[in-house]
């Protein structure tokens, strides 16, 4: 079992930008694809960004593309979700989670992964 741990949220006004992090342990990180997900007050999960075990494949939800970047250091066991030009509907508390499966493609389905973070509130005023 994975445990991830995630980082560097905060308060921040619109248009900034905000670097979160998520350290794994417990398992092989870089066989295993990440994703990210938020959730806002009173609003289901949703997909924000992924990427695949080797780094090669990245796919974003529609309204963080262009804002958001998702990358991964293997050696660090980390992955990582730049996050520019924050909108206060950026708001939300982001999970990190890891893929079920080693070598599974990039996914935004919530239910391919297995293993999920306590989350990290992000607050971006107006």
């Amino acid at each position: 079992q994975v445990q991830l741990v995630e980082s560097g949220g905060g308060l921040v006004q619109a248009g900034g930008s905000l670097r979160l992090s998520c350290a794994a342990s417990g398992r092989t990180f870089s066989t295993y694809g990440m994703g990210w997900f938020r959730q806002a007050p009173g609003k289901e999960r949703e997909f924000v960004a992924t990427i695949s075990w080797s780094g090669g494949t990245t796919d974003y939800a529609d309204s963080v593309k262009g804002r958001f970047t998702i990358s991964r250091d293997n050696a660090k066991n980390t992955v990582y979700l730049q996050m520019n030009s924050l909108k206060p509907e950026d708001t939300a508390v982001y999970y990190c989670a890891s893929a079920r499966w080693p070598r599974a493609r990039a996914t935004d389905r919530g239910n391919e992964y297995g293993s999920w973070g306590q989350g990290t509130q992000v607050t971006v005023s107006s």
